[in-house]
């Protein structure tokens, strides 16, 4: 990945983390740091955090994604 790629990826992140605890407001600070823009992280992270099944999160995560057709994951 150049370094063009990953700061804009980076960016990404940054303006979406927002709209990430917004949806999900169950998810720390910390958790956000971790999830870093990775969409496997962000499930397990709602898995965990919501006790909900690992479908039920990425059923989430994949209707958030279709709010949001301009975030590109990690």
């Amino acid at each position: 990945m150049t370094a063009i790629n990953k700061d804009t990826i980076e960016g990404n992140w940054k303006q979406f983390k927002g709209k990430v605890k917004e949806q999900w407001g169950k998810l720390t600070d910390d958790d956000l740091d971790v999830i870093a823009g990775k969409r496997d992280q962000l499930v397990g992270r709602l898995q965990e955090r919501a006790g909900i099944a690992r479908d039920e999160a990425e059923q989430e995560v994949k209707d958030w994604e279709d709010r949001n057709p301009d975030w590109k994951w990690l």
